[in-house]
């Protein structure tokens, strides 16, 4: 597309690599042992301390797709969504050249890199990683994909990356 024509505009382009502000999120074993009931898990190793150091956890292991509770804080954080205030959605920020009413979740996927165990205090930092278009049968797309990075504040180390897709149409 001619660039007069793409929804790409260069305030959208420039948030690319933008991180956020970090957000803390705690690991405790009765979200966790919430989370795991919720979904549907029944290892006992969700449940059960000793069967979690069994399996060679130093605690209850976060089960897939659980990455801590945002620590909320009245003073700062979004009444709503518990995050730091003005952190905002899909449609908060730079906005593409043509408005696009519908959003659609295009999905997500979590990459770990260490267990993430009950105990541990994670801070996470978010940023646009890429900002696509393309033409498709429900007319022009705007593809945003996000990246959100874990780090256990213990040891600094990055127990995580989730990786999300969204889609204005």
């Amino acid at each position: 597309m001619a660039d007069e024509d793409s929804l790409i505009t260069d305030e959208l382009r420039a948030t690319i690599g933008k991180r956020s502000e970090p957000t803390t999120s705690e690991v405790d074993k009765l979200q966790i042992r919430m989370f795991a009931r919720s979904v549907g898990h029944v290892d006992p190793i969700y449940f059960d301390e000793a069967e979690a150091k069994k399996a060679g956890y130093r605690s209850i292991p976060c089960p897939p797709g659980y990455l801590g509770t945002p620590v909320y804080d009245p003073r700062y954080s979004d009444p709503t969504f518990g995050g730091r205030r003005g952190g905002g959605g899909p449609t908060a920020g730079p906005q593409p050249r043509r408005p696009l009413k519908r959003i659609l979740n295009g999905g997500t996927d979590i990459e770990y890199f260490d267990d993430i165990c009950a105990g541990d205090v994670l801070e996470s930092v978010g940023y646009v990683s890429d900002i696509q278009e393309r033409k498709g049968g429900i007319g022009d797309m705007l593809i945003t994909t996000s990246k959100t990075e874990y780090k256990r504040v213990s040891d600094g180390k990055v127990v995580a990356i989730m990786t999300g897709t969204g889609i204005r149409y």
